[in-house]
């Protein structure tokens, strides 16, 4: 939920869709493992966009109890060493343009948990549970935001093509324009697919975890070991009103002449995404998929309409050598 992807992909460099770099510019990593518990620390440079690198740096450390049957428990501290990256934060009672403050992420520290059950057996057998939860604060700038999933699952494993269904429910903290504090919690580094940490599918290109929650539901199915087809479906609301969703966008003059930003109304919008996964051979994997996304009414209101539905597909072959 908080450091996995340490590239950024789109704009002048491209594929933002399939999101190829992950790796770090700079990572320093030293591990210890004694039995089942690990203990990592880190120095981490992301590589980012030569526009708009923020000339980020981070370090931190994790610890971990893998049980033998399967299941973690584990926690993760990280703090921005340096930054330039900008925060934005609700104009007080939501009416105004949101403020924006240079090198606002520097010092910024996160303690995140996590955890997976082992699996069960009696009644509870094919149920597996996980559960992640974030705190997050600076005192430099007076930010407090938490973050936090729970999923369920479920695998029926005498049933032809041993389904498998899994629901959840993610939330990441919005800024409360009620308030001067700032409530916006920082992502961070997720990874970003829809199989991760994307809040919905389509609308992961517009929404990033921030001042969003998602019911969440997937369904799998595996025809044979090398075919996969998978639906998922996201319920996405804000968290706060009049509130930055992404980092201000939005930011407009109702029908009244004053200056507003984020939405009206908590419904973003209603995401369904198909996706078949076929392993080839030990080397190469072929994913395919089609998406769409609803607009709620906190997007029809923005533009004072209907918004039409965002459709997509993509092909992806993968060679590993």
């Amino acid at each position: 939920m908080l450091i996995a992807n340490g590239a950024t992909s789109g704009f002048e460099r491209g594929a933002l869709k399939f999101g190829p770099r992950k790796a770090w510019e700079r990572a320093a990593i030293a591990r210890l493992s004694y039995g089942n518990v690990t203990g990592t620390a880190f120095f981490l440079d992301p590589n980012e966009l030569p526009s708009t690198d923020g000339h980020n740096e981070l370090a931190g450390g994790d610890l971990r109890y893998d049980a033998p049957a399967g299941g973690y428990l584990g926690a993760t501290y990280v703090k921005v060493l340096n930054s330039d990256s900008p925060y934005p934060q609700a104009a007080l009672g939501g009416n105004g343009p949101p403020s924006v403050t240079p090198g606002a992420r520097e010092d910024t520290q996160t303690l995140g948990l996590y955890g997976k059950t082992n699996p069960f057996e009696g009644e509870l057998a094919n149920w597996s549970f996980t559960g992640d939860l974030a705190y997050q604060w600076n005192d430099r700038i007076d930010l407090e935001a938490w973050a936090g999933r729970v999923t369920a699952g479920y695998t029926f494993a005498n049933l032809p093509w041993t389904p498998n269904v899994t629901v959840g429910y993610q939330s990441f903290s919005g800024d409360d324009p009620d308030t001067t504090k700032l409530e916006r919690f920082d992502p961070l580094y997720y990874q970003g697919s829809p199989s991760a940490w994307a809040t919905g599918s389509k609308s992961a290109s517009t929404f990033i975890n921030s001042n969003v929650n998602a019911p969440t539901l997937a369904v799998r199915v595996q025809p044979t070991r090398q075919d996969t087809l998978t639906l998922r479906y996201a319920h996405i609301r804000a968290n706060e009103l009049n509130s930055p969703v992404q980092f201000g966008q939005a930011t407009r003059v109702d029908v009244n002449g004053n200056v507003v930003a984020g939405v009206t109304d908590s419904h973003l919008a209603d995401d369904l995404f198909l996706e078949y996964s076929r392993i080839i051979n030990r080397n190469t994997f072929l994913t395919a998929g089609i998406s769409v996304s609803f607009p709620g009414a906190g997007i029809d209101n923005v533009i004072g309409g209907n918004a039409d539905p965002w459709t997509g597909g993509f092909v992806n072959v993968v060679v590993n050598f």
